[in-house]
């Protein structure tokens, strides 16, 4: 992308009552004022679900079609990529979408306790080199990170082409003794998986079973 779109994109976003930008300052010292008035934002009481690193905003703008009592959060750090979900939720009046331009592992200071009923994480870095163990998505700081703004039966959804990624997770939860609500490492052609795996596809995810390789999908919880 060449930097004048970016620029017309960051500009645009600027634009949009759903994209929330606030300074790494801003978050640390305390002073972002939507943690914990979220609902306020949304003026209503619904349940609140994130994507983590939601790129194009694919996935936030499906789950809010197929579930219009939720809202929906996409979290990401490139403003110039989730432009275009934040522009269609605005032609489309989806109000109850909204991204977030910011680093994922600010989350526990952008939300507060109990705030967020449900998180995705859809097709996420592996991150395969050990030295690269902090930054993987699934990681024991991220998932204290969650436990503490998931309201207590929340669940992380993890859906992912890398079947690293798959069982690295799993290993990870079963030796912490978290609840796997439910694992596929295959999920279009073992049955089971609920409508919002199969239903929703990104992009990436097209490209990926067109070269053949299975789409894998696990729920947890982490408390």
């Amino acid at each position: 992308m060449g930097s004048k779109n970016k620029l017309k994109r960051f500009k645009e976003n600027e634009s949009f009552n759903n994209v929330i930008q606030p300074s790494r300052e801003e978050i640390e010292n305390g002073t972002f004022e939507l943690k914990g008035k979220w609902a306020s934002f949304f003026e209503n009481d619904n349940p609140i679900i994130l994507e983590l690193g939601c790129g194009k905003g694919e996935y936030t703008l499906g789950l809010a079609k197929l579930d219009p009592e939720k809202n929906f959060i996409g979290v990401d750090i490139k403003g110039a990529r989730f432009w275009r979900g934040a522009k269609t939720a605005v032609q489309e009046e989806l109000n109850n979408v909204a991204f977030i331009r910011t680093q994922i592992e600010l989350i526990d200071q952008i939300f507060d306790e109990n705030e967020i009923s449900e998180i995705w994480i859809t097709f996420p870095d592996p991150q395969i080199k050990y030295k690269r163990t902090k930054h993987r998505l699934t990681n024991q700081k991220f998932l204290e990170k969650y436990k503490s703004i998931l309201k207590e039966d929340g669940v992380v959804n993890l859906k992912t082409d890398s079947e690293f990624m798959h069982g690295y997770t799993l290993g990870l939860l079963h030796g912490l003794g978290l609840e796997v609500v439910y694992a596929n490492h295959d999920v279009y052609k073992n049955e089971g998986s609920p409508k919002e795996v199969l239903e929703i596809q990104t992009f990436y995810e097209k490209q990926y079973l067109g070269k053949g390789k299975p789409i894998t999908y696990t729920k947890f919880r982490v408390s």
